[in-house]
């Protein structure tokens, strides 16, 4: 754009003359209007000079103006800042992912929303690593931005402690009871099993008591919660021992005592009872009953043929 010259500069100059003395004779302007009247006398006259590609760039800075404006009412600023940042060589290439021995790499991937164009300046930390926490295994979770394209993931995993039945599902449990995750494979098959309502919540404090009797203890097949109150124990031969609601160290140590001397947890038997202190009562099996009952009619009968020999 060029500057405004020509034969009319002199009656723009006639005006400013004619306005400076009706301004002598008339009102005086302040001094801020003064300044703005020369400038746009100078400017009409000629005596300032337009630079050239003025209106051009005015024209690129006002549409540059209404589309930032767009983007920012229709809440495509985040998305647009990645794409420009991604452009510049901010985009997410590597992702180093370490402590996760149970969780899925792809879960990872996934809950970050990594699809090969986040730009890492436009990775929000603190969502990252709260979104990896509410993955079942983990119990906390540390993201690092490592400059210019690269993301560090350190996690800490729940350990599991045990398998907890109840009703018909099994589902992993920490060592203070709260369940991490449904049990959907073998992998874990060795832990102790827990069975009953309140079951996984006092699991820790019964398994503490057995620590005292590992020749009991590696017996166990599985912990019984009867009633919220006390516990029965299957072994892995079908026996069940009934534990007392409170004594239960002492009981513990009477039945040790008993298998010791009388191998009463290998016989034919199908339940030992401990809940009273003073007596311990033995169940048997159908079977080994049956024979016992033939054993005692054969007894009878013997003392009955020796009396009348007699």
């Amino acid at each position: 754009m060029f500057a405004v010259r020509g034969d009319r500069s002199g009656e723009f100059a006639a005006h400013a003359a004619h306005a400076s003395a009706a301004s002598a004779e008339g009102v005086v302007l302040p001094r801020p209007l003064r300044r703005v009247v020369r400038f746009v006398v100078s400017l009409c006259s000629g005596r300032i000079a337009i630079p050239a590609h003025t209106g051009k760039v005015s024209l690129v800075g006002f549409y540059s103006a209404i589309a930032v404006y767009g983007v920012v009412v229709g809440g495509h600023g985040p998305a647009v800042s990645q794409a420009i940042t991604s452009f510049a060589g901010f985009a997410i290439e590597d992702v180093k992912v370490s402590g996760n021995e149970q969780t899925s790499e792809i879960d990872i991937l996934q809950l970050l929303g990594l699809d090969g164009s986040t730009s890492l300046l436009g990775l929000d930390i603190a969502a990252a690593r709260q979104s990896l926490t509410e993955l079942p295994w983990v119990e906390s979770a540390e993201v690092r931005k490592v400059y210019p394209s690269r993301v560090e993931v350190a996690l800490r995993e729940r350990k599991a402690y045990g398998i907890w039945q109840h009703g018909t599902e099994l589902s992993l449990i920490e060592k203070s009871g709260s369940v991490i995750a449904p049990l959907r494979d073998n992998k874990f098959a060795s832990l102790p099993l827990f069975v009953g309502r309140d079951a996984e919540t006092a699991a820790s404090e019964v398994e503490k008591e057995f620590a005292r009797f590992p020749e009991v203890a590696s017996r166990i097949k599985a912990y019984v919660r009867v009633a919220g109150r006390r516990w029965d124990i299957h072994l892995d031969n079908g026996v069940v021992v009934k534990l007392p609601e409170e004594g239960v160290s002492d009981a513990l140590a009477r039945l040790s005592r008993l298998d010791a001397e009388q191998q009463i947890l290998s016989r034919d038997i199908a339940a030992v009872d401990l809940r009273l202190p003073d007596r311990t009562t033995v169940q048997l099996t159908p079977e080994a009953q049956e024979r016992r009952l033939a054993a005692v009619e054969e007894r009878r009968k013997a003392l009955k043929k020796a009396g009348q020999n007699i």
